[in-house]
């Protein structure tokens, strides 16, 4: 009976310890259009995102060339649980929220909808690969399938 209480003991400990220590994103990221899916257009794109993350925030600078225009974006990710104001290349002036689920950054952001009183809503899940060297990004609005962009470290 000890044995088990003990065993059960470490396994919450270890639990505990893994979601204290969320991922961290930081470092320069170099987008890969041939891993990603569901693009579209965007696969002509070059970008790279220069990450910082603290404790209590994950800050993006991104820059892109797309079709002869060159784009530097930032956006922050409040990693306690606050809004976040932010702009969505796509919707324009977004609220953000970010939370931990396991091993994933999970943000809803949303935003002012086209038809006039209706908002939108997009959920935006980021991951890292088991070695650190690749980020996933997967993007979903509604029912509509997810566009996933994947950035390799650099």
């Amino acid at each position: 009976m000890k044995t088990k209480i003990g065993t059960l003991l470490i396994c919450f400990a270890s639990l505990a310890a893994f979601a204290a220590n969320p991922p961290d994103f930081s470092g320069k990221w170099s987008f890969n259009p041939e891993k990603s899916k569901n693009i579209g257009m965007m696969s002509d794109m070059k970008m790279t995102q220069n990450i910082k993350q603290s404790s209590a925030s994950l800050d993006v600078t991104t820059e892109a060339t797309f079709q002869g225009n060159n784009e530097q974006t930032k956006t922050h990710y409040d990693l306690t649980g606050k809004t976040a104001a932010n702009d969505s290349p796509m919707a324009g002036p977004s609220e953000t929220v970010s939370r931990w689920e396991g091993d994933k950054l999970v943000t809803t952001w949303t935003s002012v909808g086209a038809v006039a009183g209706t908002k939108t809503v997009r959920t935006e899940t980021w991951a890292l690969s088991a070695d650190g060297k690749t980020m996933t990004v997967e993007s979903v609005r509604g029912s509509n399938p997810p566009v996933v962009m994947v950035f390799d470290k650099k």
